[in-house]
C-alpha cells in the first residue's frame, strides 16, 4: 500500500492568465541551492526557447505584433534574453561610446527646456476624443512611413498610463537590458533621420543632429549608428536600407580624416594627426568587426607609411660591399645599413606610437614592410652573392644577417615605449624579423646539415689516409704514451675536460666583423681571441704532455704543412711550470728511440721502441675528436641563433639541432672510435709472445689501455658536449628522444668495442704470461736435488708473471667503470687458474719442491686476493688447498686427503685430484696404495686382465 499516493484534483482547464503565470513560475523557479531544472513550457504547438530564437531575429518594429498575439507571447516579448543580446552588440560597455549617448541625452534635455521656455501660454480646455491622436502627429518617436507601429513608442505610451502601477511594485526602478535598450532607442532613433538627406548632405546633416565638438566625437556617434543598424539589432524595418547609405557616409567621412590628416603630416602637427588618426581609426574599427579586416589595411596608417623616404632609398646601400676582395666576409657594411634602418624605426616608429591609436598598431605594420622590402631585399641579395662564393661563406651570411637583422626587435621596443600603453610585445616584435627570414629557412636548414655531413667525413677521410700512413712510416716522436706516461692518468683527463668546458663556456659572436675574423666565433675574456675549440692547448692538460720536439703527437700532421694544430703560448704558462715541464720531459718521456729501445714510463711501463710501428694508441685521436667537435659546434652555434623560431620552422630547427649532434655521435663513434677499436683487437690477436722474450710488457695490451683512456676521453668530452650545449634544447629525460637514443647507441658502441678489446687483451695477456712461466721456470724447479738448499719464496717465473699481471691490471684502472674492471679481474684469475693447473700437470714435483709449489701458490693467491674480486678469490683459495698433495709423504694420509672433497670447496673431484698427484716424483711408489686405499682394489689382484 506504500507504493500508492492519493491522486490531487487537477483543473483540466486553466486559464491564460493561469497558464502565464505558470510559465512565469517555471521560468523563474529558483531553489535553495541553485535553479532547478526544468522542462522549458510550450507557447502554442511550440516550444518558448524556439519562441525566443525567432524574436532575436526580429527587427523591433515588428515584436510589438508579436507580443498582442496572448499574454504569453507578451511575456516572451519581454525575456531578457533578446534584449541583452542587442544591447550587448552594440558595444555600450565602452565608456568612451557612453559618453555619446549622454551627448544626445543632454542635447534632447536642452532643446525641451529651450521649447518650453518660448511656447505661448495656453488655456486648458477639455479635451475631445481626438486629443491623444492630434498629439502623437508631433511625436518625435512617431514610426516612420512604411513601419506598422513602433514597438518602444507603445511602450512609451503604455510608461505614461501605467507608471502608478509601476510605482507599486517592489522591482520597478530595477535597470534591465530591455530599459537599457529602450533609452538607446529613444536616442538614436531621431539621428536616423539624417540618413534620408542627399547624399552630399547627409553627413553635414548628421554632425548637426549629433552637435559633435571634434571629429572623433563625430566618429564615436557613426561608429554607434553603424551597430545601432546591424543585422542584430534591427531598430527600424528599414535597418538595410539606412545601413548603407550609413556606410558611404563613413566612406566619405574618411575621405575627409585622410586629407586632413595628410594636411597635419606635412605641417608636422601631431596633435592634428593624433585627432584625425583616433577618428579614422574609429571608422575602421566599427566596419573591420563586421568584414573582418586586416590592420595592415587601414588606409591612414597605409598611406602614412608609403611616404617614408626609407622606402625609395634602398640604392644607397649596396650588398656586395659586405665581400672583401679575397671572398670573405666583412659586416661593417651592413652595420652601416642597418644603423639606417633603426634611425628609421627610431624616429618614424616613435611617431607612429604618439599619434596612431595603441590598437591599430602601426609600429608593427611600418616595420614589417621595412623589414620587408628593404632589409629583406638586402638580404636576399646578400645571400645569393655568397652562395656564388662558396657553401661556407653562405652558411656563415645566413646566420650573421639574421643576427644583424634581429636588432630591429629592440628598436622595435625602444620606439613603443614613447607610449605605456602601446600594447606592443617583444613577441609581436619578434615575428617581424622571424616572417621575414622564413624565405631562406629551407634552403638554409637542408644546407647546413648537408655541408657538416661533407666536413666530417673529410676529417674522419683525413685521420684515416693518416693512420695508413703513419703504419707506413712511423710519425717521429708519436711513441710518446700520453695519459700512461703520467702518474696520475685520471688527473690529466680531468685537466683535459677542464680546459674543454672552459672553451665551450666562451661567448661567441656570430657576425663577422673584421677581415680575417670570418667565421671564426671571437672569444672573449682572455688576452687575445681565439677561434673556438679548435684553439684549445693540449699543454694545458696536464705535466710534461709535449714538447717542442713532439708536435707530430698532436697535430697528427692534420694542417698538411706540418704545422700543429694546437698552436701553444708559452706566454699563457708560468715559468715555473715550463721549467718543471721540461724537466720532466728530458728526464722521462722524448728520449731518443736510436739509443734507447725501451722507454720506462713513471708507472714502470716498459713500452715499445721506435721499431714498432703498429702503435694501437695511435689508432685514435684526441685531435680528430676535437675537429669533429669544433665542426659540429660551428654548426650548431649558427642553427641555435634560429632557435626561438616559432611554428613549422620552429619544429625544423630543433630537429636539425638534434640532427646535428646526431650526425657528430655517428662519425665519432663507428667512423672512428669503433674502428679503431676493431683495428687495435685485430692487431692484439695477432700478437705472439715468443717474439718479445726481451720484456714482460704485453705491448699491445699497453697500448690497448692508453686506447681506452683515449676513449673514455672522449665519451667525457662528448659528455660535456651534449651538457652544455644540446641540454637546453631537449628534454635529457625522454628515452624516446633521438638525441638520447643516439648517445646511448654512442656509449654502447664504446663499451662494445672495449669489451671486445679487452677480450682480446686478456686472451694476449694470458699468453703472455703461460710464455713467461713456461720459459722462466727450470725444467727442476720443483723437483730439486736431494741436497740442494730449501728457499720457501716464490719462484722467478712466479714473480715475473704477478708482476706483468699486476702492471697491466694498474693499468686499466682509471680508464673504464668499475664493472668492466671487475669482469677483467674475473676473466684474468679464470685464466690464470686454467694456466697454473695446465702448469702443474706439466711438472715432476717432489716432496720438497711441494713446498716451493706451495709458496707459488699463496703468492698468486694474494695477488688475486688484491683485486678483491670474492669468486675468484675463493677459486684460487681452493687451488692453494690442491698444493697439500705433494708434502704429504703417506700414502694412505695423501688418499684421504684425496677423497676429502669438502677440503676444496667442491672445485675438484677426487678424480680432478687423482691427476694431479700422478705428478709426484715417488708416484709409482705410492701408487698401488693410493688406489687401494681410495677405491679398495688392486688391479694385480682384481682386473682379470692383469
Amino acid at each position: 500500500m506504500d507504493k500508492f499516493k492519493t491522486l490531487e484534483p487537477v483543473r483540466l482547464y486553466a486559464s491564460t492568465s493561469s497558464t502565464t503565470a505558470l510559465f512565469r513560475s517555471r521560468s523563474s523557479n529558483v531553489g535553495r541551492n541553485g535553479p532547478t531544472v526544468v522542462p522549458a513550457p510550450f507557447v502554442g504547438k511550440l516550444p518558448s526557447d524556439l519562441h525566443l530564437l525567432v524574436l532575436s531575429h526580429l527587427p523591433v518594429p515588428e515584436i510589438p505584433a508579436y507580443a498582442r498575439c496572448s499574454h504569453a507571447t507578451a511575456a516572451l516579448a519581454q525575456n531578457e534574453k533578446i534584449w541583452e543580446v542587442r544591447w550587448r552588440s552594440m558595444g555600450l560597455d565602452d565608456p568612451a561610446l557612453t559618453s555619446v549617448l549622454d551627448g544626445l541625452e543632454e542635447k534632447n534635455l536642452d532643446r525641451a527646456r529651450k521649447t518650453r521656455a518660448g511656447a505661448p501660454p495656453t488655456i486648458q480646455v477639455e479635451e475631445d476624443d481626438f486629443g491623444d491622436f492630434e498629439k502623437a502627429k508631433d511625436d518625435v518617436l512617431a514610426p516612420l512611413p512604411g513601419e506598422m507601429g513602433d514597438f518602444v513608442g507603445g511602450f512609451e505610451s503604455m510608461k505614461l498610463h501605467s507608471q502608478p502601477f509601476l510605482t507599486s511594485l517592489p522591482h520597478a526602478q530595477k535597470e534591465t537590458y530591455r530599459t537599457k535598450y529602450i533609452r538607446v532607442h529613444r536616442l538614436l532613433k531621431p539621428v536616423l533621420k539624417a540618413l534620408d538627406s542627399p547624399p552630399h548632405l547627409v553627413l553635414s546633416e548628421l554632425a548637426a543632429s549629433v552637435q559633435a565638438s571634434s571629429l572623433t566625437g563625430e566618429a564615436k556617434t557613426i561608429k554607434l549608428l553603424w551597430r545601432f543598424l546591424s543585422e542584430r539589432v534591427q531598430p527600424v524595418n528599414r535597418w538595410r536600407e539606412l545601413r548603407m547609405t550609413l556606410r558611404s557616409v563613413m566612406d566619405r567621412f574618411e575621405a575627409r580624416l585622410l586629407t586632413a590628416f595628410d594636411a597635419a603630416d606635412g605641417k608636422g602637427n601631431e596633435d592634428d594627426m593624433r585627432e584625425a588618426a583616433e577618428a579614422g581609426w574609429e571608422i575602421w574599427d566599427a566596419v573591420g568587426q563586421s568584414v573582418l579586416r586586416r590592420k595592415e589595411d587601414w588606409e591612414i596608417g597605409k598611406v602614412w607609411a608609403e611616404k617614408r623616404e626609407i622606402f625609395y632609398e634602398t640604392g644607397r646601400w649596396d650588398p656586395l660591399a659586405n665581400f672583401t676582395d679575397g671572398g670573405g666576409l666583412d659586416f661593417r657594411a651592413m652595420d652601416d645599413f642597418m644603423t639606417a634602418i633603426l634611425a628609421a624605426i627610431d624616429e618614424h616608429g616613435s611617431r607612429a606610437v604618439r599619434v596612431f591609436p595603441p590598437a591599430s598598431a602601426v609600429i608593427l605594420s611600418f616595420s614589417e614592410r621595412l623589414a620587408t622590402e628593404v632589409l629583406g631585399e638586402y638580404i636576399t641579395s646578400l645571400l645569393t652573392r655568397a652562395q656564388e662564393i662558396s657553401t661556407d661563406i653562405y652558411l656563415k651570411a645566413v646566420a650573421a644577417t639574421f643576427g644583424e637583422a634581429w636588432r630591429i626587435v629592440d628598436a622595435i621596443l625602444q620606439a613603443a615605449s614613447q607610449r605605456l600603453d602601446s600594447g606592443i610585445e617583444k613577441i609581436q616584435a619578434e615575428d617581424i624579423v622571424y616572417k621575414m627570414f622564413e624565405i631562406n629557412m629551407d634552403e638554409y636548414l637542408d644546407e647546413e646539415v648537408e655541408t657538416l655531413k661533407r666536413i666530417l667525413e673529410k676529417i674522419c677521410n683525413t685521420w684515416d689516409r693518416q693512420t695508413t700512413d703513419s703504419h707506413a712510416s712511423p710519425i717521429p716522436g708519436a711513441s710518446t704514451t700520453r695519459f700512461l706516461a703520467s702518474h696520475n692518468p685520471a688527473q690529466v683527463k680531468r685537466n683535459v675536460l677542464a680546459s674543454f668546458t672552459s672553451v665551450l663556456l666562451l661567448p661567441v659572436t656570430i657576425v663577422p666583423r673584421t677581415v680575417g675574423a670570418v667565421g671564426g666565433a671571437l672569444m672573449t675574456g682572455g688576452t687575445a681571441a681565439v677561434q673556438g675549440i679548435a684553439m684549445l692547448n693540449p699543454q694545458r692538460w696536464g705535466a710534461a704532455m709535449t714538447s717542442p720536439s713532439s708536435g707530430a703527437e698532436y697535430s697528427k700532421r692534420l694542417d698538411g704543412d706540418g704545422g700543429m694544430l694546437f698552436e701553444a703560448d708559452e706566454d699563457d704558462l708560468d715559468e715555473k711550470s715550463v721549467i718543471e715541464r721540461d724537466k720532466d720531459v728530458s728526464k722521462n718521456f722524448f728520449q731518443p728511440a736510436a739509443s734507447v729501445p725501451t722507454s720506462a714510463t713513471p708507472n714502470g711501463i716498459t713500452s715499445p721502441g721506435a721499431k714498432d710501428s703498429d702503435q694501437l694508441d695511435l689508432l685514435l685521436s684526441l685531435d680528430t675528436a676535437l675537429e669533429l667537435i669544433h665542426a659540429d659546434r660551428e654548426a650548431l652555434k649558427r642553427v641555435e641563433t634560429f632557435a626561438g623560431y616559432p611554428g613549422h620552422y620552429g619544429h625544423r630547427v630543433r630537429d636539425t639541432i638534434e640532427e646535428i649532434f646526431i650526425l657528430l655521435l655517428q662519425s665519432l663513434g663507428e667512423r672512428h672510435i669503433a674502428k679503431g677499436f676493431n683495428h687495435a683487437t685485430d692487431r692484439m690477436k695477432a700478437y705472439e709472445p715468443a717474439e718479445h722474450e726481451g720484456t714482460r710488457s704485453v705491448a699491445p695490451l699497453v697500448q690497448f689501455f692508453e686506447l681506452v683512456h683515449v676513449g673514455d676521453t672522449m665519451q667525457s668530452m662528448v659528455q660535456v658536449y651534449f651538457e652544455k650545449e644540446l641540454a637546453p634544447h631537449i628534454d635529457k629525460t625522454d628515452f624516446l628522444n633521438a638525441v638520447v637514443r643516439e648517445k646511448k647507441r654512442f656509449e654502447n658502441t664504446l663499451d662494445d668495442s672495449v669489451a671486445a678489446g679487452l677480450n682480446a687483451g686478456t686472451e694476449v695477456l694470458m699468453n703472455q704470461v703461460e710464455h713467461i712461466i713456461l720459459t722462466i721456470t727450470k725444467p727442476r724447479e720443483y723437483y730439486p736435488p736431494e741436497d740442494a738448499p730449501l728457499e720457501l719464496g716464490p719462484t722467478r717465473g712466479c714473480t715475473e708473471a704477478i708482476k706483468c699481471l699486476e702492471m697491466h691490471c694498474q693499468l686499466l684502472k682509471g680508464s673504464t667503470s668499475k664493472e668492466v674492471l671487475e669482469v677483467f679481474y674475473q676473466e684474468v684469475g679464470i685464466r690464470l687458474i686454467a694456466i697454473l693447473q695446465k702448469h702443474i700437470k706439466r711438472q715432476i714435483i717432489s716432496l720438497s719442491g711441494g713446498f716451493q709449489v706451495i709458496s707459488d701458490l699463496n703468492t698468486y693467491h694474494a695477488f688475486i686476493a688484491s683485486l678483491k674480486v670474492p669468486s675468484i678469490t675463493a677459486d684460487f683459495s681452493n687451488l692453494k688447498m690442491l698444493g697439500h698433495v705433494y708434502v704429504v709423504e703417506d700414502a694412505k694420509d695423501l688418499a684421504q686427503i684425496v677423497r676429502d672433497v669438502t677440503r676444496y670447496g667442491g672445485a675438484y673431484r677426487p678424480e680432478d685430484i687423482y691427476e694431479f698427484i700422478q705428478r709426484r716424483s715417488d708416484w709409482k711408489k705410492i701408487e698401488k696404495i693410493v688406489d687401494k686405499t681410495m677405491y679398495n682394489l688392486s688391479f694385480r689382484e682384481d682386473c682379470v686382465v692383469c
